[in-house]
């Protein structure tokens, strides 16, 4: 791969290109922070559907794709909106209706199955989760599992430690990797080949983004090639994992993105009260997913008044003064 290839995509391309019905996909970003929301918005507007997600603890980005329908099966560790909404409010709604099949793991386990995914082996080792039930109760069936071939057919295996003599571990638990088709996140920072800077905390968005075939990275800012190589340290994706760079500031709107905005109570409030009654979300979707036909078109319908509010402190990283009652 040449390293000055020019990787920058338009959105709709983007997605278009590599979120397919049916894809594994994986988003990055956790709760309300750094969440693809740009990505999310654009694959809720082509109606791409049947997609298995991949989460580590992940809020808004999960739910609207959930309530949108494109989602039927999941596997997560956590999926919530803080105060706004504890448990996720169409996740919660989708899985009592039965309308998707979820599988849940451990925060630490979801970590350890992107990290072997990203290491190009088939599973990790831990201890987390023995003695409980997260090894015994499984959302996919053995049945489901055999007819689809992207599926471990385990869930999580208990196996005897082989290093005996020096080690107390009788027992670990092998949780299996993941390879998305296609992962998504939202960094701070890329340049037009692909190196990517986040700043603040990473999440697991690192080892999503090395395990998937494919990486659709969206940005705050497009950076000169050779900005990214001062403080190059600070670098955490290089360009040989991503498949397409998309400029889109604002991408994570209304989730956070540190050092750029804080989230935005007012709408993540507005969009709880919607997500709780079938016909109000889907005005909801209509009003500000669908009619908007950007992201920018979005940010704009927001008003310029109210993302100011939201400008992020260059001394915190956080919106000063805001009131997040």
């Amino acid at each position: 791969m040449n390293v000055g290839q020019n990787k920058v995509m338009e959105l709709k391309e983007a997605i278009a290109t590599f979120v397919k019905p049916g894809s594994h996909l994986s988003i990055g970003g956790f709760t309300i922070n750094r969440n693809p929301m740009a990505a999310v918005y654009e694959i809720i507007r082509q109606k791409i559907k049947n997609l298995h997600l991949y989460v580590h603890s992940n809020g808004q980005g999960m739910d609207e794709l959930i309530g949108a329908g494109c989602i039927s099966k999941l596997e997560i560790a956590y999926g919530g909106n803080g105060k706004f909404a504890s448990t996720c409010i169409r996740f919660k709604k989708a899985v009592q209706a039965g309308t998707i099949e979820v599988e849940d793991y451990t925060n630490y386990q979801m970590t350890l199955r992107f990290l072997a995914g990203s290491m190009g082996i088939p599973f990790l080792p831990t201890r987390s989760s023995l003695g409980t039930d997260i090894i015994n109760r499984w959302g996919f069936s053995k049945e489901m599992r055999k007819g689809s071939p992207k599926i471990p057919d385990e869930k999580l295996i208990e196996f005897e430690n082989p290093f005996t003599g020096w080690c107390d571990t009788q027992k670990v638990v092998l949780v299996p990797a993941i390879n998305p088709d296609v992962t998504i996140i939202h960094v701070q920072k890329a340049d037009r080949s692909g190196n990517c800077r986040i700043e603040g905390l990473t999440f697991a968005d690192v080892e999503q983004a090395k395990a998937a075939k494919h990486l659709v990275v969206t940005c705050e800012t497009l950076c000169d090639n050779d900005e990214l190589k001062k403080e190059s340290n600070q670098n955490q994706i290089p360009f040989i994992h991503v498949d397409a760079v998309v400029h889109v500031p604002n991408g994570a709107f209304p989730t956070a993105c540190y050092m750029h905005y804080d989230y935005d109570p007012q709408y993540l409030h507005m969009y709880a009260d919607h997500a709780k009654d079938d016909d109000m979300y889907q005005a909801y979707l209509d009003r500000y997913v669908y009619t908007p036909q950007t992201h920018g078109a979005l940010v704009e319908l927001m008003g310029a008044d109210a993302m100011a509010r939201l400008a992020a402190d260059p001394r915190t990283g956080y919106a000063a003064n805001l009131d997040r009652s």
